[in-house]
């Protein structure tokens, strides 16, 4: 199979899902801790990663491998394809196979996609549980030569030159908080920022967090942008939730290792310093914590996109 072929993995999806599932609306790209959003389906049909060609595998803790496919929202619902489990350049993935699985959305009909993550807080005024609704973004490995749009175009009707000005639609985020206020949430459960890539797997260091928060990053995660890159290339309307599971270590101040030993010689130990730290553990934590809510919130703006009918 051709690398940009996807006759084989159209027909392998086809072949495991019933007609009336063949052509979502929706694309919901599931991040760490998140794929309890397929319960929101109904008349569900899964099929593994395993069995899709040009489909990789996901091997982090928090992400499943296999499609969801269903029915959302009231009355005869919207037809939804979930990603349980996205891929990571950082697991060694290639980044084409990386947006792989968005590109083969746009074939089988999807024009708004939801793209959600778990993500480190840069912004200080930002609480953990805190859903962000993502409006720009920094994505350092985009700027120096890691950008999934390099090479051979997937389709000769794609633009070239990519505009990104207008990456998360505006549309779509308006429907977030309309939503938001369907369901009673309080103000502060919801957020505007701008998300920050980096490539992962480590987690940023205090000086990385401090350069990435002068910049104007809001949250920082490992994973996101090169699918709306491929998403916008394909012409599908971006919607990007990032739910805020920790905070970035960032301390005030470099507390100085010398002056600490010379107030242990002098005789006058002051208090050390414990270094803080984060892990993968507190963010599955949170995001099964806060799940519910993002679950809810999906829900609700997959229903208001269907009675318009766009």
């Amino acid at each position: 199979m051709a690398e940009f072929d996807f006759t084989a993995t159209l027909q392998a999806i086809n072949d495991q899902v019933p007609p009336a599932l063949q052509h979502p609306r929706v694309g919901i790209i599931c991040g760490s801790g998140l794929s309890g959003l397929a319960t929101s389906l109904r008349d569900t049909v899964f099929v593994s990663y395993d069995s899709i060609p040009g489909f990789a595998k996901s091997t982090v803790a928090g992400h499943k491998s296999s499609l969801a496919f269903g029915l959302m929202g009231t009355g005869d619902g919207v037809p939804v394809v979930a990603m349980l489990g996205r891929f990571h350049p950082y697991e060694g993935h290639k980044l084409s196979s990386v947006v792989y699985p968005v590109r083969v959305m746009a074939k089988m009909g999807v024009k708004d996609i939801f793209i959600t993550n778990a993500a480190g807080a840069l912004n200080p005024s930002l609480a953990v549980g805190t859903i962000v609704v993502v409006q720009d973004h920094i994505a350092l490995p985009n700027l120096t030569g890691m950008n999934p749009l390099l090479g051979p175009q997937t389709d000769p009707s794609h633009p070239r030159f990519l505009p990104l000005s207008d990456s998360y639609s505006r549309r779509l985020r308006k429907l977030v908080f309309h939503a938001a206020h369907s369901l009673s949430l309080p103000r502060d459960a919801l957020a505007e920022g701008t998300y920050a890539w980096v490539s992962g797997p480590t987690y940023e260091t205090p000086a990385e967090g401090r350069l990435l928060r002068a910049a104007g990053a809001d949250v920082v995660g490992m994973s996101t942008v090169p699918e709306v890159l491929a998403a916008r290339e394909e012409g599908m309307d971006v919607l990007v939730l990032s739910l805020v599971t920790n905070a970035v270590v960032i301390p005030g101040g470099y507390k100085s290792v010398r002056e600490e030993v010379e107030a242990e010689i002098a005789g006058k130990p002051i208090v050390g310093v414990v270094d803080e730290t984060i892990s993968h553990e507190e963010v599955l934590a949170v995001g099964s914590l806060k799940g519910d809510v993002m679950k809810s919130l999906v829900e609700k703006v997959a229903d208001l996109l269907h009675p318009v009918g766009v």
